[in-house]
């Protein structure tokens, strides 16, 4: 039996939504702002560390504008191609911009070494200083919104934009110190150093986000969500509104929350009855998650479950529960 969700969450959604356009509007401006930045304050100071800062946010910008893309596409209604909604793009976008994350990290390290055996070259590091400067403020600012809204919104893809943006000021923050010690003590050699430590940081940062995306890609369980349904299914049972319950499983799209589970009723108890309280149980399930778009599947099986099914399930296991037990 299928229920369609309740609209209690139509408003909220839609602010979510909102929220999602306006932070990457302003992701998609700060990203060009500081490319243009960087890429005047490399030529200006001639250093290999501003220079892939710079080719670091050439990777971001096209990621937002594939992360905007994916937000736009994630939020399109479900149709005949896709019934279940366009929501993995999100994770698709998060492994994409890791992916390119990696790929300017090893480019990186790559202009550090060969400035390690060859020497920089660098002049007006003062200028730099201060261009880098003020531009990693604004890119903490930024990460920092894109994060929240992120998380607030359920958006994995605002989520990881933010991430990558605020991996941006941790570069950023990397060359300010090398270029800084360059500029203090006249040692050049730390200009490229730092830019491997910097390197090294963004490797973390990707491998982060791509492992995010493949367990979303795999409907990896949410633990602390799967235990708060349980829960409350458990309390369904104590209270007497069902008589048990198995075969629980849940996965999340985006802001979508698909659950199923099989739910037991006293096998004389009217078909309206029993639909009566499994609809109750599908508006507790459903206040679990107020900020998603929750769409429940709930079977519905008399108290003698051997006569249901003498056969036994095709699935022989309950995932949830057995985690549990």
């Amino acid at each position: 039996m299928m229920f369609e969700p309740q609209s209690s969450h139509d408003e909220s959604r839609a602010e979510a939504e909102r929220a999602r356009r306006r932070a990457m509007t302003a992701s998609l401006l700060v990203s060009f702002l500081m490319l243009v930045g960087k890429l005047t304050a490399a030529s200006l100071t001639g250093s290999t560390a501003i220079l892939s800062d710079a080719a670091e946010s050439v990777i971001h910008l096209f990621a937002t504008g594939f992360a905007g893309f994916s937000l736009w596409y994630a939020s399109t209604p479900p149709d005949v191609e896709h019934p279940y909604g366009h929501g993995k793009v999100a994770y698709f976008a998060s492994a994409v911009e890791g992916t390119l994350i990696l790929a300017a990290a090893v480019g990186i390290g790559w202009m550090a070494v060969q400035d390690l055996v060859t020497g920089a070259d660098l002049r007006q590091l003062d200028v730099g200083l201060y261009l880098i400067g003020g531009l990693t403020a604004v890119n903490f600012a930024l990460g920092t919104y894109l994060v929240r809204v992120g998380r607030r919104t359920n958006s994995l893809v605002l989520e990881s934009n933010g991430e990558h943006v605020l991996t941006d000021m941790w570069t950023s923050l990397g060359v300010i110190v090398g270029i800084g010690l360059v500029w203090i003590t006249g040692i050049r050699w730390l200009d490229p150093a730092v830019g491997l430590l910097v390197a090294a940081n963004i490797v973390w940062t990707a491998t982060g986000l791509l492992r995010r995306s493949i367990y979303g890609l795999m409907d990896e369980a949410d633990w602390e969500a799967s235990s708060a349904l349980l829960d409350e299914l458990g309390t369904a049972v104590e209270e007497g509104l069902i008589a048990s319950f198995h075969q629980v499983r849940h996965r999340t799209s985006g802001d979508q929350v698909w659950i199923e589970y099989h739910l037991m009723f006293p096998g004389d108890m009217p078909i309206h009855e029993a639909h009566a309280r499994s609809h109750e149980v599908e508006d507790r399930v459903d206040a679990l998650f107020p900020d998603e778009d929750v769409h429940v599947t709930a079977h519905l099986e008399p108290r003698q479950h051997d006569e249901a099914h003498p056969d036994e399930h095709r699935e022989p296991t309950d995932p949830l529960r057995e985690v549990r037990r």
